[in-house]
């Protein structure tokens, strides 16, 4: 999809791009974090979800919007791509589990942070790729210009180009969704926030990628941590700390690591960190 408006098909695709699956999508110009949106759905959907279902939110205009139309842009274009479709599919079932304990915030956003830069290739390299390099130095003021800058580099190095407009609106969209979700702080002028997770949080995603397959030594150094701006060192520390919480088992020795998850289901899981 690039630029706002157009049909997300693979013929305006190639034509806007020259390839039939860009790597990197404009869906940030259609929201940000939304996280009161997203939860809202979140806590709406169920598995047996059909087209009626969905009609039915809309003309109910669960999302408080001013027409049914944004609403149905909302889900279409925001909720179905992270929460449906996305990295990992049906990824709502991991945060309903946390809404159904309605946790506290604090602990649910990361997850919600979490799902949404797995789902946005161009929102997970900006932060693993550019902004986790300049943690540490005495510059962190991350500037509209200069993520432009980023974006036209990485959008030419996979042979795709937007016009101005678009690029600007993705940039301004990208920042302000990070402002959201606590990865940035401050309104005109935006610097890289303190990294923070908290350890019921980190443990459960922790659930998660080892869900998806990464465990042990793999799981420690997994690059979706990334994502939370973490050293190596301080990565450690919160598995040592969800261990001594017994969110979860941690014995490392040199190289060899071993991490056990206290739970078979994220239903589990969620019990585990709020009990």
């Amino acid at each position: 999809m690039i630029g706002s408006g157009q049909k997300n098909t693979k013929g305006t695709n190639m034509m806007q791009t020259g390839k039939a699956n860009p790597q990197y999508l404009t869906r940030l110009l259609k929201g940000g974090a939304l996280l009161e949106d997203m939860r809202l759905l979140v806590r709406a959907w169920t598995d047996n979800a059909s087209d009626e279902h969905k009609a039915k939110l809309i003309i109910e205009n669960r999302l408080g919007k001013k027409t049914r139309i944004r609403s149905a842009d909302v889900f279409r274009r925001v909720f179905a791509p992270r929460f449906l479709h996305g990295n990992p599919p049906q990824s709502w079932k991991i945060v309903r589990s946390l809404e159904n304990r309605e946790v506290a915030p604090e602990i649910s956003t990361p997850l919600y942070y979490w799902i949404t830069a797995r789902s946005d290739k161009l929102m997970y390299d900006f932060i693993t790729k550019e902004l986790r390099a300049r943690v540490g130095s005495l510059d962190l003021v991350v500037r509209t210009t200069e993520t432009l800058d980023w974006i036209r580099r990485i959008l030419a190095r996979h042979n795709q180009e937007w016009s101005d407009s678009v690029a600007i609106r993705v940039a301004q969209g990208l920042l302000a969704a990070l402002r959201d979700f606590g990865i940035l702080e401050g309104t005109a002028i935006k610097r890289i926030a303190p990294s923070y997770l908290p350890t019921e949080s980190f443990a459960y995603i922790a659930f998660a990628l080892n869900q998806l397959g990464s465990s042990g030594i793999e799981l420690q150094n997994h690059k979706d941590w990334g994502l939370f701006l973490l050293s190596q060192t301080v990565v450690e520390r919160l598995f040592l700390d969800a261990h001594q919480m017994n969110f979860l088992r941690y014995d490392a020795a040199g190289t060899l690591v071993r991490i056990e998850l206290n739970a078979n289901t994220y239903e589990e899981m969620a019990d585990v960190i709020t009990s």
